[in-house]
C-alpha cells in the first residue's frame, strides 16, 4: 500500500483508501460531507507561526521544510500520527488531503517524506 496526496478542492480521484485530511485549518467552502475523509488530524500541521510565515512561497519551501520537520520531531501528536498511518497501510492506500493550492510546495509533500523515512526506520 502507499501514501498518496490529494487536494481536497479536487474531486476525490480515490475514495477507496483512508483520507486523512492533515491541514491545521478546516478548507474554507468545504463541507465535511463533501470531504469524504475517514479522520482530520489537524494536530500535524505546521504551527501557525510556520504557516504565516511560509505564506505558500515557493522560494521559502526549502527553509519551511526543514523548520516542518522540526516541528514534527517535538510535536506529541507525532508518534500516534505515524501509528494511524501505518496501521492503516497494512490494509488500504492513505490519502493525505490538502487544501494548498501549490501541490509541489506544500505540508503534506514534506509530511509524506517524512512519514515514509519514519515508518521504514520503525
Amino acid at each position: 500500500m502507499e501514501i498518496k496526496l490529494e487536494r481536497i478542492y479536487q474531486k476525490p480521484a480515490d475514495l477507496s483508501g483512508y483520507r486523512l485530511l492533515v491541514d491545521r485549518l478546516w478548507p474554507r467552502g468545504i463541507s465535511k460531507v463533501n470531504a469524504h475523509l475517514d479522520q482530520w488530524f489537524k494536530e500535524i500541521g505546521p504551527s501557525k507561526e510556520l504557516r504565516l510565515w511560509f505564506g505558500h512561497d515557493p522560494a521559502k519551501y526549502p527553509d519551511f521544510k526543514q523548520k516542518y520537520v522540526t516541528e514534527l520531531e517535538s510535536n506529541p501528536a507525532t508518534q500516534d500520527f505515524l501509528r494511524l498511518v501505518k496501521r492503516q497501510l497494512e490494509k488500504q492506500d492513505v490519502i493525505f488531503l490538502f487544501g494548498a493550492k501549490d501541490e509541489k510546495h506544500n505540508q503534506a509533500v514534506v509530511l509524506k517524506e517524512f512519514t515514509l523515512r519514519q515508518i521504514k526506520h520503525n
